[in-house]
């Protein structure tokens, strides 16, 4: 195991308290080493202060001062007034040197322009470290410099003692600040471990349960949220698919029991029995159990993937011709007008589909006639399919669209169908980024399918049968 691989193996308290705290200490060790550079640039800075200050108070004493030089204390340590030739006029302080100047001939020189040196305490006596510097006085006719020499140790005990400081303060502080990070995390971190533990006991027999919901109005509380709105759309869809299930298996038991009692009667009654008629029979509940098994495939694989094998260039109006023309022999007439350019972007098997039931219902329900209409605009397809029979209320137009949905009047399955032709029709045409719209034909029934054309991806807003979390779009 990597490295990285067990870092991020870590739960992600501590690997966040772990990062809060390096960036603390990077913090803090960094804030230390500033808080040491400044205090000795002050100590510095104040030191030097003083040191110019004696050397212009001995300049304001005149030429040649009085020796010894009236000046001393604090952190001084040699006062020297030297004239041009590098003799020592004056000397102040406890081991000053009378007769042999401080500093050689070019340190001299770099302290008349202004240079601080760092010089050993042994040239003065002592054992502390120097830093001298010094100021030109006196007349144009006795020009003198004045060399000061100040104690610079208190410079280092200070940092010593701020550094000792600091070793102590710092990992004390860290751990402190660590503590309050990994209590920070947990509590930030803990409306994710209740979302974890509902998570957990969520099961197939709880589906219904949700997740808890923080008070904050944070990311926590909206991820909770949204987790929550999933659940309940998977409920829905786990509450429908049970239920088409239930009615799949109803609708599947129906002709499996017509064909077994058939079989049955047949058998008792032996060579008595009509063996053509019960193999009539036979087949034709053989037949609607086959229909009944593809219309259920097709529905599983529309809920899958959208059902479109592939697409390409379908002219419904000649589609809807030719599909007018299979129904020559339908017990009442269908005609079919064709207005306009309608080209769409589709699967033809889909839409063949889409014109086949709406044909086997229209003819079912009608009385005189089915009328097949297609027109085409700019944007969109319009296919209208009518009849001329009883129509259904406004009431139930929504429900229809339901799988296995039969109205009072078409419960029987040899009348109505399997109650999916519809259903089919309408997951077909979302398919194609349509809608189905039923309407008044009066009298009968007028379906209205709208499909959009190649580059329009709109379709009406006033769309049938939306179920909840799928939203329309719009169509010119």
């Amino acid at each position: 195991m990597t490295t990285t691989t067990a870092w991020r193996g870590r739960g992600l308290r501590l690997r966040l308290t772990v990062l809060a705290a390096l960036v603390l200490a990077v913090g803090l060790c960094a804030g230390a080493v500033v808080m040491v550079v400044l205090q000795q640039r002050s100590l510095t800075q104040s030191l030097d202060s003083g040191a110019r200050k004696t050397a212009t108070e001995v300049v304001g004493m005149g030429v040649p001062p009085p020796d010894p030089i009236p000046v001393g204390g604090g952190n001084i340590v040699v006062v020297q007034v030297i004239d041009t030739d590098g003799k020592v006029i004056a000397a102040a302080g406890a081991t000053a040197d009378h007769l042999v100047p401080l500093l050689s001939s070019d340190e001299l020189t770099s302290v008349r322009a202004g240079t601080v040196l760092r010089l050993p305490g042994e040239r003065a006596g002592v054992t502390a470290k120097l830093r001298v510097l010094g100021t030109v006085g006196g007349t144009t006719q006795q020009p003198v410099t004045v060399v000061v020499a100040v104690d610079a140790s208190g410079i280092g005990e200070s940092s010593r003692i701020l550094q000792r400081e600091f070793f102590i303060t710092v990992p004390v502080l860290l751990v402190l600040l660590a503590l309050l990070a990994w209590y920070v995390v947990g509590r930030a971190l803990r409306p994710v471990e209740d979302l974890r533990r509902g998570a957990e006991e969520i099961s197939g027999a709880a589906v219904s349960r949700r997740l808890p919901v923080p008070d904050g109005r944070d990311e926590v509380h909206r991820l909770a949220l949204t987790l929550n709105d999933m659940l309940s759309r998977l409920d829905t869809a786990s509450a429908r698919q049970r239920a088409f299930i239930a009615d799949a298996a109803h609708e599947l038991r129906s002709p499996l029991a017509s064909l077994r009692t058939q079989l049955e009667v047949a058998q008792h009654l032996g060579g008595r029995a009509d063996w053509p008629g019960t193999a009539d029979g036979a087949l034709l509940d053989i037949a609607r159990l086959s229909r009944l098994i593809d219309d259920l495939l097709l529905l599983a694989r529309l809920d899958e993937s959208g059902g479109l094998r592939r697409r390409a260039p379908v002219d419904v109006g000649e589609l809807a011709t030719e599909m007018a023309e299979s129904c020559a022999h339908a017990r009442v007439p269908v005609g079919v007008r064709v207005d306009g350019l309608s080209i769409v972007d589709g699967d033809v098997d889909g839409l063949r589909r889409v014109l086949r039931n709406l044909l086997d219902n229209a003819v079912r329900h009608a009385v005189s006639l089915v009328t097949v209409s297609v027109s085409g605009s700019a944007r969109r397809v319009v296919l209208s399919v009518a009849d001329d029979g009883i129509g259904i209320p406004a009431a139930e137009r929504e429900r229809v669209f339901g799988r296995f949905t039969r109205l009072d009047d078409a419960r029987s399955a040899d009348a109505g169908g399997s109650g999916l032709g519809l259903a089919i029709v309408r997951d077909l045409v979302r398919a194609h980024g349509g809608s189905v719209v039923l309407g008044d034909a009066a009298p009968g029934l007028r379906v209205t399918v709208r499909l959009p054309k190649p580059g329009s991806t709109v379709v009406d807003h006033a769309e049938i049968g939306v179920p909840d979390g799928v939203s329309p779009t719009i169509s010119a």
